[in-house]
C-alpha cells in the first residue's frame, strides 16, 4: 500500500539554514524511510507565499498552488513549527490559513477535500508554548477535514530564557521527545493506512 507523507517545515529559515525544527522532523521521517512511507519536506521560508485565505495563486508569484498540489496528494501531512513568544511561527499561521482556503472544496465523494487525510505537528523552541502551539494547529487540521490520530504532536523546549536549542542541546537525548516522535510516526501510519483501506463513509457528510 502507497503511503505518501508531505512535511511542511516552518521555520523562518531558508533549507540551507540549519534548523532544530528539521532535526526533530528528521527523526520521524527517519521511521517513515524505515516503513517505506514517501515522504517530502518542503521549507516554506523557501517559496513565495502570499498572504490569503485561498487555494489559488494570489498573484504571479505566489508558490502556493504546487504546495497545494503536494497536499491533495499527501495521505499523512505535518507542520513542523518553531515557538515564538509562545506561539507557532508566523509562517506556520499563515501556511495554515492557505490551507483553510481549500477547504471548502470536495473529494470524488463530495467530503470536504481533506477527509482520509490524518496530520500530526512538530515543534522546537526554548521556553514554554509547545503544548499551546500543538494544540492550535490540531484544531486547525481537525477543523478543516484532518483526521487526528491520538499522540501526534511531537515536542522538544529548552529551559527558560536564551540558551541551546535542539541540535545543541542534544534533543535526540530526550527520551520523551524521542518516544513521542516514535509514537507520532507510527499513529500517522496506522491510521492512514485504515483510512486508504476503510476511508470516512459517505453517508451524512457529502457537501451539497
Amino acid at each position: 500500500m502507497e503511503i505518501k507523507a508531505l512535511i511542511l517545515n516552518c521555520t523562518l529559515k531558508k533549507s540551507s539554514e540549519q534548523s532544530n525544527t528539521r532535526a526533530l522532523i528528521d527523526v520521524v521521517t527517519n521511521i517513515f524511510d524505515e516503513h517505506k512511507i514517501e515522504s517530502e519536506i518542503l521549507t516554506m521560508a523557501d517559496y513565495n507565499i502570499e498572504l490569503g485565505i485561498t487555494n489559488e495563486a494570489v498573484n504571479d508569484q505566489d508558490e502556493w498552488p504546487m504546495i497545494f498540489e503536494k497536499v491533495k496528494q499527501a495521505d499523512i501531512l505535518i507542520i513542523g513549527t518553531p515557538i515564538w513568544l509562545g506561539e507557532q511561527s508566523s509562517v506556520a499561521v499563515k501556511t495554515i490559513e492557505r490551507l483553510y482556503g481549500g477547504s471548502s472544496l470536495t473529494n470524488e465523494k463530495g467530503q470536504y477535500l481533506y477527509y482520509n487525510k490524518v496530520g500530526g505537528v512538530v515543534i522546537t523552541g526554548n521556553e514554554d508554548g509547545a503544548k499551546h502551539a500543538a494544540r492550535s494547529l490540531l484544531y486547525s487540521l481537525s477543523h478543516i477535514g484532518f483526521t487526528i490520530p491520538p499522540n501526534v504532536d511531537t515536542y522538544w523546549v529548552g529551559e527558560a530564557g536564551p540558551g541551546p536549542s535542539f541540535i545543541e542541546a542534544k534533543g535526540y537525548k530526550n527520551d520523551f521527545t524521542m518516544q513521542h516522535a516514535k509514537i507520532m510516526a507510527y499513529n500517522l501510519m496506522h491510521f492512514a493506512k485504515m483510512l486508504k483501506e476503510h476511508p470516512i463513509p459517505t453517508e451524512g457528510n457529502v457537501i451539497k
